[in-house]
């Protein structure tokens, strides 16, 4: 009888929990429970034995222990019968409170507890609609308003892809997280490999913390803490509805239905109280190809905005990829709820939140070509037309669209690896028109007239001009040895230039044109990058300059070992253009000679290479180019006279500092130029004993400008223009 009794039972609980509706019932809970019985505990996902060690690593990873005083205060939403608390209790945690909204578990629970764990608290309440105070606790399982400024929520979870989804999304931004599979031993977020469960439960975990993982790396912005709009509006960064002086921090908005898309946030309070702000609060938007720039990456420059901004508040919302097809109205739409939110004086709703914009200067933009390189990831070729352009470039080429072609990598998103200028290609407009007047009365058919026109209007790079600000400013070093640079074209010799990093070919292709007496020798990791400048950029080799394949550090470190003396053979290849290589006369090195005689030490050396490590603090170069050990190897390669050029683009005075100071220890001399609103510094190291005095620059300029052959006076004059700017570092 008492058997059938508790089969009986046993169905009758299944029954009432059979569907999801069920598990919200108050009226079905307390049903279950009244049939369960006070003894017969429910877990729902490990026994005590399973949780404790976990468990009370965390509580001891608070840096506290059950005796510690305050006590650790800990709340148990859901408590149901577990013997969950009790344990806790008995391990010495006391300050527990226990919440159901099941009137019948609360009152058996206290019952069960009263004699034993008098300290125990047992409240009826529905944990969605909590009646706690504010930051009251240390643990909690929903609502994070009541959580402590460092207190922990832990959750107990069967790891379902729809719960991770939402525990991820509600704890991602000014938390961290980890993730214990219990019994196995606990892992962080960020480096699970110790996960050790297997089938689709450990391929579902793996995939959805490799997810995460990327959303985190996605949306990071520096070493600023990121917060959600939600963890902000209950006070993680004080009062919002206040304004703070020089308050400053970064968020994301949006995103998870609240809006169409997510967005990059900085909030910035002025530094100082002011009666005269026009706005209470403003909305900086940053598009994409600008957000790079030091005005807006900085925190120094980006006080400056908040300055010309006349807010009080400012939001500066930081476009990306992401936000492409979107149109300004669109975007405005989207954030105005948003944005409201973090407005100071929220009582006052009348006030209005002016939108404003840096505009990226960008008339038109076509997409010309797009490919990933497993070597550099993926590269866009794209023709732009500017509002407005360089009178340098207007006065030779006077018209209102003038094309612009860049080379983008997007592993350094807004940074413009090339640009090149677009002219009409007079060679194939005539080799069109004589074709139309020898041509057949078949070819003068309208379809083939359409084809000649459309040839006639074709585009090229013009490679008599640099586009690029530091690229002039490269070559604007030539004049601090150009008194060697015309000795040796008077004697019909040829200085010997090597330049590591190819990007589109603009500046050897430039140098090539512009310095009949300059031999180049340009080194490039990646051969697709080659394809594009010769497939979209015009770049195009000859008995003057060549092209290797090949790592730029290896390449430097052979020459210095087979150039040993000026005039004696040294290596001419690595690896051709093509892929081919010729045997070595030494199996051990990889370097071949290409002839005898070979060719004389560098005279100018030239590093300008982006960085795929933003852990170096630097876009460009990469961080082993201005290794002291490298440094050493490019001064024992340079001749007598030589040398040594890099662009360095840094936001950090810190690493700037530290590769000077690496620079000065090496070479004898040391000068830079630093470009006007720019993170470019361009720094030159000179081999030669004898340094020339700052008084004489207007001079070396003046031979500078007759070794060049400039095409048009405008663009050479740029140039010259930015030797005046140049500056011995002592």
């Amino acid at each position: 009888m008492g058997k059938k009794d508790k089969q009986s039972s046993k169905a009758s609980t299944e029954e009432l929990l059979t569907t999801l509706v069920d598990f919200t019932s108050k009226e079905n809970w307390d049903k279950f429970f009244t049939i369960r019985g006070t003894d017969d505990s429910f877990e729902w996902y490990a026994e005590w034995t399973e949780l404790h060690h976990p468990l009370l690593s965390l509580l001891a990873g608070n840096g506290e222990n059950p005796s510690s005083s305050p006590p650790l205060q800990i709340l148990v939403p859901g408590c149901g019968n577990s013997k969950l608390s009790e344990n806790l209790y008995d391990a010495g945690f006391r300050e527990i409170t226990n919440i159901d909204f099941s009137k019948v578990v609360i009152s058996d629970m206290l019952k069960r507890n009263v004699r034993d764990r008098p300290g125990m608290r047992w409240r009826v309440m529905d944990m969605t609609q909590m009646k706690v105070e504010d930051e009251s606790f240390d643990y909690l399982s929903e609502v994070k308003r009541v959580l402590n400024f460092e207190g922990k929520f832990i959750c107990l979870t069967l790891a379902e892809s729809h719960v991770l989804a939402l525990l991820f999304s509600k704890f991602r931004f000014g938390w961290k997280m980890s993730v214990h599979a219990i019994p196995q031993k606990p892992f962080t977020l960020f480096d699970h490999s110790s996960l050790d469960c297997s089938g689709n439960q450990a391929f579902g975990l793996h995939e959805a913390l490799e997810n995460e993982n990327q959303i985190r790396k996605e949306y990071s912005i520096g070493p600023d803490i990121l917060y959600s709009l939600e963890d902000l509006l209950i006070g993680a960064k004080g009062d919002l509805s206040k304004l703070s002086l020089g308050r400053r921090f970064q968020l994301i908005l949006g995103g998870n239905g609240e809006s169409r898309f997510r967005y990059k946030a900085i909030v910035l309070d002025a530094k100082e109280s002011s009666c005269q702000f026009t706005y209470h609060c403003g909305v900086f938007i940053v598009p994409k190809t600008r957000a790079h720039e030091w005005l807006f990456s900085s925190e120094e420059g980006q006080w400056l905005v908040v300055e010309s901004s006349k807010a009080a508040r400012l939001i500066m919302i930081i476009m990306d990829s992401s936000h492409t097809n979107a149109n300004m109205d669109d975007i405005q739409k989207d954030l105005s709820p948003l944005v409201k939110q973090l407005a100071p004086g929220k009582d006052d709703n009348s006030a209005q939140i002016p939108f404003m914009m840096a505009g990226d200067g960008i008339k038109e933009r076509k997409t010309v070509h797009m490919v990933i390189s497993s070597l550099t990831g993926s590269i866009i070729v794209e023709d732009v037309v500017y509002e407005n352009v360089a009178d340098d470039v207007s006065r030779p080429f006077p018209s209102s669209d003038l094309v612009f072609r860049r080379l983008v990598f997007q592993r350094a998103e807004g940074l413009v690896q090339s640009e090149a200028l677009l002219t009409r290609d007079e060679s194939s407009h005539k080799i069109v028109e004589e074709k139309k007047k020898t041509s057949s009365s078949k070819s003068k058919k309208k379809g083939s007239q359409k084809r000649n026109d459309a040839s006639s209007k074709q585009l090229k790079v013009y490679h008599d001009y640099m586009a690029s600000s530091y690229h002039m400013g490269i070559i604007s070093g030539f004049t601090l040895m150009s008194s060697y640079l015309e000795s040796v074209e008077s004697t019909g010799k040829t200085v010997n230039a090597v330049i590591i990093g190819l990007g589109a070919g603009l500046l050897p292709m430039f140098l090539h044109g512009c310095m009949p007496s300059l031999r180049i020798e340009v080194v490039e990791l990646d051969a697709v990058v080659l394809s594009l400048a010769r497939d979209y950029f015009g770049f195009a080799e000859d008995e003057r300059l060549k092209v290797h394949i090949a790592d730029g550090i290896k390449f430097v470190r052979e020459v210095k070992h087979f150039a040993v003396a000026d005039g004696l053979p040294a290596i001419h290849e690595i690896e051709d253009a093509s892929g081919s290589t010729k045997p070595s006369p030494d199996e051990s090195c990889s370097v071949s000679y290409t002839e005898a005689r070979g060719r004389p030490r560098v005279d100018i050396l030239i590093i300008d290479v982006d960085s795929s490590d933003s852990s170096s603090g630097m876009a460009c170069p990469a961080a082993d180019f201005v290794e002291e050990s490298f440094l050493l190897t490019v001064k024992d390669t340079l001749s007598e006279q030589g040398l040594f050029i890099v662009n360095l683009v840094s936001r950090s005075p810190a690493v700037k500092d530290m590769i000077i100071s690496r620079m000065k220890a090496v070479f004898n001399h040391l000068f830079s130029l630093q470009l006007e609103e720019d993170i470019n510094m361009v720094l030159f190291g000179l081999c030669s004993e004898v340094c020339l005095k700052e008084d004489c620059f207007p001079e070396a300029a003046c031979q500078l400008d007759k070794l060049l052959k400039f095409k048009h006076q405008e663009i050479g004059q740029s140039i010259i223009d930015s030797t005046k700017k140049i500056r011995r570092l002592k």
